[in-house]
């Protein structure tokens, strides 16, 4: 399995991984865990090299990261709110989501971006707010950057660490990584099928 796991890695390039973390932070069901966990594999292959695949992922979750800056933006709150009713199924998000991820911004300030950047929590919903509240678009860029790429080199790091302790066991990682997108991939079917705006779980409860 770690054979095809690289294989696919390799196969992708450089240019695949960014592409596949810009998905990550736009569409729900692309784990970052498992994009870096591979590329960490092929590292340990020697296909790819540390540097180039920490900027790749990095730079792909920052053009991620500001499209949903930008939407929050150029939206503000008056225009955000149809967008919101219309595509919101799709991510299952809505309306009261973006006021309490803009509370929590706004309570914490600007350096929740960077800091959310670097946990699992959080880390792309963030952006949103932060458009609407008009964060200067360099800070936005360098806070999600560092942030981003401490996140990511954690995820290389770490899953480096797997590989080498349980270097008799590799494929195991593997594995994991495989059963990180299918968790993610069905989680996501689970809350597409199974969403309902609050005012229609609402509505049914009473």
């Amino acid at each position: 399995m770690d054979d095809f796991i690289v294989s696919v890695v390799e196969a992708l390039g450089y240019l695949g991984i960014a592409l596949l973390m810009v998905l990550e932070n736009v569409f729900p069901p692309f784990p970052s865990e498992a994009i870096m966990g591979a590329g960490a594999l092929a590292i340990e292959r020697g296909s790819m090299e540390f540097w180039p695949l920490l900027a790749a992922g990095t730079i792909g979750t920052v053009i991620g990261n500001y499209a949903w800056y930008m939407v929050g933006d150029r939206l503000g709150y008056r225009r955000l709110g149809p967008f919101v009713d219309r595509w919101g199924h799709w991510l299952t998000l809505e309306w009261e989501d973006v006021e309490a991820a803009t509370d929590f911004f706004r309570r914490h300030g600007h350096w929740v971006v960077f800091f959310l950047r670097a946990t699992p929590f959080m880390r792309t919903m963030i952006s949103l707010p932060a458009g609407l509240a008009h964060m200067g678009r360099i800070k936005f860029l360098v806070f999600t950057a560092a942030g981003s790429a401490m996140w990511n080199a954690m995820l290389i790091f770490g899953t480096q660490w797997l590989a080498r302790t349980f270097g008799e066991i590799e494929d195991i990682v593997s594995w994991i990584i495989i059963a990180t997108i299918v968790l993610a991939v069905g989680g996501y079917v689970w809350r597409y099928v199974t969403w309902k705006p609050r005012a229609r779980r609402g509505a049914g409860e009473g």
